[in-house]
């Protein structure tokens, strides 16, 4: 079950929003993922194998809530590692998507480049 979006990590992007086949996520307004519909989780991993920063986390077992903090699963390499297990991971580089979305989500975010 999907059991914590990273503030620190997330840029964005809401391709967690977009895969999520249960529309667990709602964003903020700011665009930050909220995980508004837990109970709906399927334990799938989509979202955090698709999250190119690495900013989600979800729990193996579906049918229970766990309790995480954030420090403690960064330590342990456990944020975002569904993406190394099926070969998506980075071995600790940025992944393209987020070297192709960070500038552009920087340059909307701070007004650059909209129309006025």
């Amino acid at each position: 079950m999907i059991e914590l979006v990273s503030e620190d990590r997330c840029i964005q992007c809401g391709l967690c929003v977009k895969v999520c086949p249960t529309n667990v996520f709602d964003s903020d307004v700011s665009g930050l993922p909220v995980i508004a519909r837990q109970e709906d989780c399927q334990t799938c991993f989509m979202c955090e194998a698709h999250c190119p920063a690495d900013a989600l986390y979800v729990a193996h077992h579906a049918d229970e809530k766990v309790e995480v903090n954030e420090k403690d699963l960064i330590e342990r390499g456990l944020l975002g590692s569904w993406r190394a297990v099926i070969g998506f991971g980075s071995g600790g580089k940025v992944s393209m998507a987020a070297a192709d979305t960070t500038p552009i989500l920087r340059r909307m975010r701070s007004g650059i480049g909209r129309a006025q």
